[in-house]
C-alpha cells in the first residue's frame, strides 16, 4: 500500500507473478498533491486525515517553460514482443524546469483495426499499480488478453512511471542485502529485535540515497501525473483515456485533479482513497488483508487438503500458530540453503490474498511447512518481492518505498510509536496487525521529505470516471473505492462482489462489459451497478 514500506497496494503482484511463471495467466493487476498542486478544504469522509485538502487543478494553459517537452516528437521504433517503444524528456523538477530533465520509457501496441470496429479511439494509457509496477511489462503480459473491441479500436500503451523499471529507475541494495531485508523480524519482541528492525530500514532508506540520488525528491505521484499528460500531447490526443489498477487508480484520479478538462474514459479498479492519513490508510488495509483471509479461511475448512482445521476458526488458530513457531524456528527450504523467517512466512501468505487462484498454492504451502519444509512459502514471499531464480530483485520494491515515502508523511516517528499501535493494527487484523504495523516504520527514516499530505479529489467538469471496487479485496479495501467514487464529482462506482485484488479482465463477465461498454462508447454504468461471478 502506498504509505507502508513493504506492502503495497498493487496488481502488480499478479503481473510479476505471470511474467515469471508464478501466477495464471490473469491481467489484472497514495499519493499526494506537491505544493504546487494543492488548496485549502475540508473533507468529509470517515477516516480522512485532519485538514486534508482537495487536489486543485493546474491551469489548461501549458505554462511557456514546459512547451519544449509538449513539443517533442519521440521515435517509436520497433521493441519486444511485436510492439514499439519510444523515451521522452519530462523534467526534474516541474517548479523548477530548468533544473534537469529525467528520461522515461513507453511502449504501445497499435490498434488491431477491424472492418466492423469502428473509428480509431486513440491512445488507451495503461497502470498495473504498485507504487513500482511497470507498465511495459504489464503491457507486454495483459495487452493481447486485452477485449479485442478495445484492442481494435486503441493504441494500448504503456508508460513506465518515473523512478519505475526503464524509467530513470530508482536503486537501493543489492540481491544480498534484499534478502536480508525481507528476512529482519518484523514482530520484534525486545529492544535487539527492534533496533535490527530499525537498522534494517536505515540500510535500505540509505542505500536508495546514495545508488539514486536527485531524482529520489522528485518520484512523487502529482509529478508522474503530470508526466502522463506530457505523453499524452505527444500521443497526439486531446484527452487522456485509462485504465488504472491498484495505485493506478490514484494516478488515474490525480490526473484528473489537475487536468479535468483533459480526462477521457478514465477507468479506476481496486480504488485507493486519497483522503486517508498514512496510519488510518495502514491500518485499513491491515483489516482489508484481514477480510481476505477470513475468505479463504473459510473456503479452506471446507476442503480435504485444508491443512490447518475443518473450521474457520481452527484454520486461523493454526496459522497463528505456525507462524509464531516459525518465528521462533525458521524453517529450512530447498532454495539455496536459505531458511524460511517469520516475516517471510507472513509475506507468503500476503502474497496469497491478492487472487484466489492462489488459494490451492498456499494451501500446499501451508501444509509442507507444518511438516517442516518452508520452501513453498518462502517462494511465495519471492514472488511478492518479485526477487529473481538468480537472486536479483526488480525495481518494483525501491520505487514502491519511494513514491510511498514522498507521498504521505511518515506514519510513525519512531519505533515507539509503531510499538503504540500494534493493539489497533491487530484489532482490526489479528493475523497481520502487528507486522503491518511494524512496516510501517520503513518511511520514518527516509532521507527526503514528504512532498504530499492527504488530501481529497473532486476532479471538477471531469467526464464520467468508473470507479470499481471489490468487496473482499485484501490490498485495497472496498470502502476505500467507496470514499473516492464519493469524491469524485463524476464518480461511477462499480462494485463487484468477489475475492482478490481488483476485477476488471480477472473474473466477472459483468465487470468486463460495463468497463469496455464504458471504453468504446463512453457510457458509464449506472450509479450503484453491482456485479458478481
Amino acid at each position: 500500500m502506498r504509505a507502508i514500506g513493504r506492502v503495497r497496494v498493487l496488481a502488480a503482484a499478479l503481473v510479476v507473478g505471470l511474467l515469471t511463471g508464478g501466477c495464471s495467466a490473469d491481467p489484472a493487476g497514495g499519493p499526494t498533491p506537491s505544493s504546487s498542486a494543492s488548496a485549502a478544504a475540508t473533507p468529509s469522509a470517515p477516516g480522512t486525515a485532519a485538514g486534508a485538502t482537495p487536489l486543485e487543478p493546474l491551469p489548461a494553459a501549458v505554462p511557456a517553460a514546459l512547451a519544449p517537452y509538449y513539443a517533442q516528437q519521440p521515435v517509436w521504433q520497433p521493441c519486444d514482443s511485436g510492439f514499439e517503444c519510444a523515451t521522452f524528456r519530462v523534467p526534474l523538477d516541474y517548479d523548477h524546469p530548468a533544473d534537469g530533465d529525467l528520461t522515461l520509457a513507453a511502449a504501445r501496441a497499435a490498434a488491431e483495426p477491424e472492418a466492423s470496429a469502428g473509428t480509431r479511439l486513440g491512445s488507451l494509457l495503461l497502470n498495473p499499480g504498485g507504487p513500482g509496477g511497470s507498465a511495459i511489462e504489464y503491457l507486454e503480459a495483459a495487452a493481447r488478453t486485452y477485449d479485442h473491441g478495445v484492442r481494435a479500436r486503441y493504441d494500448l500503451v504503456g508508460l513506465d512511471p518515473r523512478g519505475v523499471g526503464r524509467s530513470s529507475p530508482v536503486s537501493c541494495l543489492s540481491g544480498d542485502r534484499m534478502d536480508a531485508y525481507t528476512a529482519v523480524d518484523l514482530t520484534p519482541g525486545d529492544q535487539r529485535a527492534i533496533d535490527a528492525l530499525v537498522a534494517a530500514d536505515k540500510e535500505f532508506a540509505e542505500g536508495c540515497r546514495r545508488q539514486s540520488g536527485p531524482a529520489l525528491g522528485h518520484l512523487g505521484t502529482v509529478e508522474a501525473a503530470r508526466d502522463m499528460d506530457v505523453l499524452r500531447a505527444l500521443l497526439g490526443d486531446e484527452k487522456l483515456n485509462f485504465v488504472g489498477k491498484s495505485y493506478g487508480t490514484f494516478l488515474g484520479a490525480t490526473y484528473a485533479g489537475l487536468f479535468p478538462s483533459r480526462a477521457g474514459r478514465l477507468v479506476l479498479d481496486g480504488a485507493m482513497d486519497p483522503a486517508l492519513d498514512s496510519v488510518t490508510g495502514n491500518r485499513t488495509q491491515a483489516g482489508g488483508f484481514e477480510t481476505a483471509w477470513a475468505a479463504f479461511a473459510k473456503d479452506c475448512a471446507r476442503r480435504e487438503d485444508c491443512p490447518l482445521g475443518r473450521t474457520e476458526q481452527q484454520v486461523g488458530e493454526q496459522l497463528t500458530a505456525l507462524l509464531d513457531g516459525v518465528r521462533t524456528d525458521p524453517l529450512p527450504t530447498t532454495t539455496g540453503g536459505r531458511r524460511l523467517t517469520g516475516s517471510q512466512a507472513t509475506t507468503g501468505v500476503i502474497e496469497a490474498m491478492y487472487a484466489d487462484f492462489l488459494w490451492p498454492k498456499l494451501r500446499t504451502a501451508l501444509a509442507d511447512a507444518r511438516a517442516g519444509d518452508g520452501t513453498d512459502l518462502l517462494r511465495l514471499s519471492d514472488d511478492y518481492y518479485g526477487r529473481e531464480a538468480d537472486g536479483s530483485y526488480p525495481n518494483l520494491m525501491f520505487a514502491n518505498t519511494a513514491v510511498n515515502c514522498l507521498d504521505l508523511p511518515a506514519p510513525f516517528r519512531g519505533p515507539e510509536d509503531a510499538q503504540r499501535a500494534v493493539p489497533e493494527f491487530e484489532r482490526v487484523s489479528p493475523h497481520f496487525g502487528r507486522d503491518m504495523a511494524w512496516m510501517a516504520l520503513a518511511c520514518t527514516y527516509w532521507p527526503v521529505p514528504a512532498t504530499g499530505a492527504a488530501h481529497t479529489i473532486r476532479a471538477a467538469g471531469a467526464a464520467p470516471i468508473v470507479v470499481i471496487g471489490t468487496t473482499r479485496d485484501p490490498a485495497t479495501p472496498y470502502a476505500w473505492a467507496q470514499s473516492l467514487a464519493g469524491q469524485l464529482e463524476s464518480g461511477r462506482l462499480l462494485t463487484f462482489d468477489g475475492d482478490g485484488h481488483t476485477a476488471y479482465g480477472r473474473h466477472s463477465g459483468c465487470v468486463d462489459d460495463a468497463v469496455n461498454r464504458f471504453l468504446l462508447t463512453g457510457e458509464a454504468p449506472e450509479q450503484g451497478k453491482r456485479c458478481d461471478r
